[in-house]
């Protein structure tokens, strides 16, 4: 026991995209301010099939690969909620409408799990024919919490990234619905959200270089890191407006 079969694992990705798809063609469909009990509900679906998928596992392989999912989803789901927070900060700076938080959020999930696939495979390789990267990793992810701990939070205002960003595109001043082009005055620009959404991937980026390395010292097995990092991405959109709700009303959560 312990080895999961091909078989089962490509099932399982299947299965577990499909799902995610299904919640991009919701939110595609039907975009809205989601309610803190609908939020609340569907925290509660997705955390509850993790639970299930990792029952499913020990069935299937045992407890080794049960046991290693659910220490790494833990630790993906922890980590996936400081992503959230900083996504936070970034849809109040560019003031996105609250009515299309739910696609940005989407695109950024979506940024975040092909990075993290990437990062995903990039690492497995390394690590078996580079043992020692452990010891990098290590170093890296204490260089990010020293560095987290001494940042300034002060708003300095746009970034270095912003700033390029509008000298290469033209950028209106307004949103145009969820358009990533409009036209002013006969002139076509990008809209702010082109900003938000490359501000985002980005920091899907930064994360991914940060959480990879951690679940790598959990698991070494691809499919588990990954089915992990999925199943910690899913349900962060409805975590988003839960804690966001929670802000408006917890002064100190921050």
């Amino acid at each position: 026991m312990g080895q999961l079969h091909l078989g089962f694992e490509i099932a399982a990705l299947s299965v577990l995209v499909v799902i995610l798809l299904v919640d991009l063609l919701m939110v595609i469909k039907r975009p809205h301010l989601p309610s803190m009990k609908e939020c609340a509900a569907w925290i509660g679906f997705y955390v509850s099939l993790a639970v299930i998928f990792a029952v499913v596992l020990f069935f299937v392989g045992g407890m080794e690969p049960a046991s290693e999912f659910v220490t790494g989803w833990l630790l993906e789901y922890s980590l996936s909620i400081d992503n959230l927070f900083v996504f936070i900060v970034i849809m109040a700076k560019f003031a996105v409408p609250k009515k299309y938080q739910q696609e940005v959020l989407m695109v950024g999930i979506i940024i975040a799990l092909i990075a993290r696939a990437l990062f995903i495979v990039a690492g497995a390789v390394i690590i078996n024919n580079f043992a020692a990267v452990f010891y990098i990793f290590g170093i890296f992810l204490l260089w990010t919490a020293w560095k987290q701990a001494s940042e300034d939070d002060e708003d300095e205002g746009d970034s270095f990234i912003m700033r390029t960003v509008r000298k290469m595109f033209p950028v209106s001043e307004e949103y145009d619905g969820n358009k990533l082009r409009t036209v002013v005055n006969g002139k076509t620009l990008f809209t702010p959200m082109l900003l938000v959404f490359i501000t985002i991937g980005l920091t899907d980026v930064m994360f991914a270089l940060d959480s990879i390395p951690a679940i790598f010292a959990v698991t070494q097995n691809p499919f588990l890191v990954f089915t992990a990092n999925l199943f910690a991405l899913m349900g962060l959109r409805q975590l988003y407006f839960l804690l966001a709700g929670l802000m408006e009303r917890l002064a100190y959560l921050h």
